[in-house]
């Protein structure tokens, strides 16, 4: 990979860093607005159904957040872009298309087809 992509590729994460935890921000003060008003009942179960959402939203997104600063280590170590698994080169197409990969396609593909046939 050239310095260049690796330039294009840190400023890509960095903005769906910067991005994902404004929103995640925005999502913790709703839940608390949401728990600070005094709804009837039925409110009260929409909330709790809009609340879990978000939770579970929050969770996914803590989870990508992981994965990019993981990323953006990487790139500070000079490894971002070799598949952890047999060490070659992670193509830049797949990069683009998933920036925080840790395998190249082949290596995934294989550790995919092996966990449906382990049932995890």
């Amino acid at each position: 990979m050239k310095p260049d992509d690796t330039k294009i590729f840190k400023a890509s994460l960095l903005k769906s860093l910067k991005d994902l935890q404004e929103r995640s921000e925005k999502t913790i003060a709703y839940i608390a607005d949401q728990q600070n008003q005094s709804p009837e009942s039925l409110d009260r179960a929409v909330m709790a159904s809009d609340r879990n959402f978000y939770i579970r939203l929050k969770s996914r997104e803590g989870k990508l957040i992981q994965k990019i600063e993981k990323a953006l280590d990487r790139i500070e170590e000079g490894s971002y872009g070799i598949c952890e698994t047999c060490g070659e080169d992670i193509s830049v197409k797949r990069l683009k298309a998933r920036p925080v990969t840790e395998q190249c396609i082949e290596c995934k593909t294989a550790s995919e087809t092996a966990e449906k046939l382990n049932g995890v």
